[in-house]
Order: C-alpha cells, then structure tokens, then sequence
C-alpha cells in the first residue's frame, strides 16, 4: 500500500504518530514563513503545515505545486485544535505522483461556480468535488439497501438480457442494432423477462439492470441510459407489491439518513421520513381539476401535475388504478371495468420515481390487450407462449435509481446523479 492511512481514519489522539497519506492538492497557501497544503482524499481533507525549523526546507518547497496536482505526504501527525479535524501533519517527505500537464478546467473547491456542461465534459474532474461524491455515496447506499432489503423479503437476484428481439414494452422509442445478420433492440425495460423468470418458478425476483429509451427528451429529470431496481413476484397483486415498495422506500431512506449524515449535510439537505398516502387515479385527477389544473380523465401525469402532488398529497403518495389507455399492454384490468388497470406510480419529492402493476397471466387476454395497443402480436409468441404453460398471477415494479437519487440529494438535474450520463446530446466522456 502507498499510504498507510485515509484522513477520515487520522486523529488528535494519534498525536506523533508517522503516517503516509495519499490525495489532491485541493488548496494552498503561502505566508513568509509558513506554507498550508490542504490535501484531499476520498475521505475528506487534511491540512499539511510546512514551517521553517519543523519541516526541511527541500519538503516545503515540494508543497508549492498547482491545484489538484496528485500527491503521497509522508509525516508526523501533529494535534492542534484549530486545524480541521484537530491535527494537521507535518511533512518529511512529498512526492508528487504524477506532474500536471494539462490545464484544470474549473474550480474543484467551488469557490468559482461552473456550468454543469463544462462539469459534465469533465467528468473525472467533477467527481473530485465533496458535493458530487456525496451524490454518488447516497447512491451506493440505495443500491445496497434495496438489494439487502428484499433479500430480508425472499427474493432472488436475477440478470436480464439487454439485447432484446422485440420492443420490451411495444412502444417506438428504442435503439435498434444489428444483431450479427438480424435486427435486435437495446432493452428499454427488462419487464419481460423477469415475468419469465417467475413463470419458470423463481417467485420473487428482484434486480439492477441498464435500459436504455430513445426519447428525444432533454429535460432535467430525464436520460437515455438509467438504472433501474426491479422486483417481480409471482402469486401477487398491486396491492402486495405496493407494500414491498413502501417497505423498501422507506428502509433505503432511513439507511441514507442513518449512514451518510455527513453527504446530505455536504449538500446541504435535511432528509426526513415521510408519511406515504394511497389515492386512485380518478381522486387525484379530480383534486388536481379542482386547484385549477388543466387535466383530464386517461390523461398521464405531466412533471407539474407530479410536482401539484406533492402540495396536495405530501412527500410520498402511491397513485393507484391508471386508465388502461396509459399503461403498457401487460397491465392487468381491473376486475369489473376493464379500462383502468391494477397499476400504480410512486411519485416522491414532486417526481415519479416508480412505476408498477399486476401483469396479465392469462395468454388470450394478453393478446387482446397487444391488439388494443396496436401492436402485432406475432413478435411477442416467445412471451405468449410461456402464460400457456402455467403462469401464476403475479406483479411487480421498477424505482429509477438516478430519479430516487436526484430526489433524495435534492439535485435540479438529473445528470448530476448519474456517473456519467447520456442523453439526446450527450454519449461522452
């Protein structure tokens, strides 16, 4: 190992102590007759003091180096009360790792503000900031509770193909690719194969998969390529599901409030929470028409009629009960009207962060519904034929990570909470 410590794992009580760290020159400062290097590590920051008659003068003239220049301090750590995190080091050595040879773009302390384009075309720069590392540390946390909630809940993890020969949802909006001497698709949801899989007797499935919509959308909250935490559960219901997806919400909140108290207070977010409501469809479109927003009955949710939600509903509400005509072809009807559907959203924060249902298990009904959608049947035999070989009822939902994230960091843009994002615009770094 290069360095012996992080700075996080560096303390008053190691008083004397010879450590090695390793980080960025985050800032610098010189006086006559003392010169402050703060170095940065994934950790959090250390101040290195190089002062006449403690450190060799050849060592503090090796601490004048350009912003963001890569470095390994060898030293003694030093208590002093005043300095961040109580101690600050004195060197014995300094090596600079690697010498820039390129310009720094912007400003990673902040202190001059940077467009997010110029943030996002320098991505492995951007990263450097607290603010986005903290985005990315929040989003680690979510991952690892979903995966270690419904582990607790019996659930499998499953990978889906992302190479698909059918539009996954029957819609137009997805990347074609030619598939060695045939045409296949990049999947815009892997919603029919984790119905596969619970047909084939996996019963309650959940997983992690890219997808990819070709929506020529360059709003703030949307992408090309997201991750999305599925589940599928078989001999289910909305309202079963609709209970694992609370569960789920409010465990991975209350992880992020408990383990990354120090990433929402670096961004600046007093996390809390919240109280979840259940209303239909029908009541929400009618509180909505009756605060004056333009709305009607099988229309779906615009961004300000989510964003309306939140006013009227609070933090978390599950919309239940969506019309049929603004569902996917699997959503299953609801018994006894057959124009809406046993589906859901749930919209946190002003956002639609999940959306869900109970699929059709019954093959007839399923081609009935791809008729009703326009779409031809034929190209779906692979997945009909499989609900004619024993498919139990069953239903499922899908959280969009970097939406959860961006509400949950409390972001302007959804690009900040992916790592490093595509849209209509954007497919590097």
């Amino acid at each position: 190992m290069l360095r012996t410590h992080y700075v996080d794992e560096i303390g008053a009580d190691m008083d004397g102590m010879k450590v090695t760290i390793g980080g960025w020159a985050h800032e610098i400062r010189e006086t006559s007759k003392i010169t402050f290097l703060i170095l940065r590590d994934s950790t959090g920051l250390a101040q290195v003091i190089g002062k006449a008659g403690e450190a060799k003068p050849e060592v503090i003239k090796k601490m004048s180096v350009p912003k963001e220049s890569v470095l390994l301090v060898r030293g003694t750590i030093k208590a002093n009360k005043e300095s961040m995190g109580g101690f600050e080091i004195v060197p014995e050595e300094i090596e600079n790792l690697n010498p820039l040879s390129a310009r720094i773009p912007f400003e990673v302390t902040g202190k001059v503000p940077a467009e997010i384009d110029v943030r996002l075309n320098y991505r492995y720069i951007d990263l450097r900031r607290p603010q986005a590392r903290a985005v990315f540390s929040i989003e680690s946390t979510i991952l690892n509770t979903f995966t270690q909630y419904l582990s607790g809940k019996g659930f499998t993890q499953i990978r889906t193909p992302c190479i698909i020969s059918e539009a996954s949802e029957g819609g137009a909006e997805v990347f074609e690719i030619k598939y060695f001497d045939r045409k296949a698709f990049l999947a815009q949801s892997p919603q029919l194969y984790k119905q596969l899989s619970v047909i084939g007797g996996l019963d309650r499935v959940m997983m992690v998969v890219p997808v990819m919509r070709a929506e020529k959308s360059n709003t703030a909250y949307h992408l090309t390529e997201c991750t999305q935490m599925d589940i599928e559960m078989a001999f289910a219901d909305a309202d079963d599901v609709i209970e694992i997806l609370e569960g789920t919400v409010l465990y991975t909140i209350k992880s992020v409030m408990e383990e990354n108290a120090d990433d929402l207070k670096s961004l600046g977010v007093k996390l809390e929470l919240p109280q979840i409501r259940r209303v239909t469809y029908t009541e929400a479109v009618d509180r909505l028409a009756k605060h004056g927003h333009k709305i009607e009955h099988g229309d779906d949710f615009s961004k300000q009629h989510e964003g309306a939600l939140q006013e009227l509903y609070g933090d978390a509400v599950v919309v239940k009960d969506f019309p049929a005509k603004a569902r996917a072809f699997y959503s299953m009807p609801k018994e006894g009207n057959e124009e809406l559907t046993n589906s859901f959203d749930f919209i946190y924060k002003g956002f639609e962060i999940c959306s869900g249902a109970q699929r059709i298990h019954d093959p007839e009904m399923l081609i009935k519904s791809l008729k009703k959608k326009g779409i031809d049947h034929k190209g779906f035999d692979f997945y009909i034929n499989a609900f004619r070989c024993g498919a139990p009822p069953h239903a499922g939902w899908s959280i969009g990570l970097e939406r959860f994230g961006m509400c949950i960091c409390g972001l302007s843009n959804i690009r900040e909470a992916s790592l490093f994002p595509r849209d209509p615009k954007r497919i590097n770094p």
